[in-house]
This record gives structure tokens, sequence and C-alpha cells, in this order.
């Protein structure tokens, strides 16, 4: 296995475990654009749940590594539904917020295929 594999994926685990428990301690920083985009407040928990569960499954792929594509491909969908959510709410000026998850998820998936 390679270091950029190992890096990249406990990073990433790392920043998604981050963006979940930031949903769950309802941060102004991620409730506030939530709203804006009309994502019901009934949700928060079960998406800060998938992406918990998606920050487990990276670490999980170290071990056993079908867990871990199947825990990077489940975020990159994801975070992909996060980017169309930010772009059908016309909030262009947000959209990277989404894609500071996506490309770290996608680049763990990416090692996790080829190693």
């Amino acid at each position: 296995m390679s270091i950029a594999f190992y890096t990249v994926t406990v990073a990433a685990a790392l920043w998604t475990g981050f963006s979940a428990y930031s949903i769950w301690a309802k941060a102004p920083y991620v409730v506030e654009p939530l709203r804006h985009y009309g994502v019901p407040q009934s949700w928060w928990f079960r998406l800060g749940l998938a992406k918990a569960a998606g920050a487990l499954g990276l670490l999980a792929g170290l071990v056993v590594p079908w867990i871990g594509i199947a825990a990077g491909a489940g975020l990159v969908l994801y975070f992909l539904g996060a980017v169309v959510t930010v772009l059908r709410a016309r909030s262009y000026q947000t959209l990277v917020a989404p894609l500071m998850y996506l490309v770290p998820a996608a680049a763990a998936l990416t090692l996790g295929v080829l190693v």
C-alpha cells in the first residue's frame, strides 16, 4: 500500500467526519446554508449519519479494501448530490463548500481502486 493512499484516505475520513460533527453540532456555517438550500431540518441528523458512516467506511477500507471502495463511492455520490443541491438553489458563491469534500473523497476512492 502506498503512503499516498493512507494519507489521502485518513485525511478524507477526518475531513468528512468533521463535516458530520458540524451538522450534528448545528454549526452556523453549516445550518445557515442548509436552510438557504431548502434542506429540511428533519434530514440533518441522517445526512450527518451518512457522512459519519462514509468516514468510518473509509477507515475500515484500510483493512478491508472493498469497504473503503464502497464508502468512497457512497461519499462521492453524496457530495455530488450536495453540488446539485447548491446549484439548484442558485447559490453559486457557496459551490466551493461541497467541492471541498467531494475532491478528497474522490481521491480516496481513486487511490483505493488503484492500490
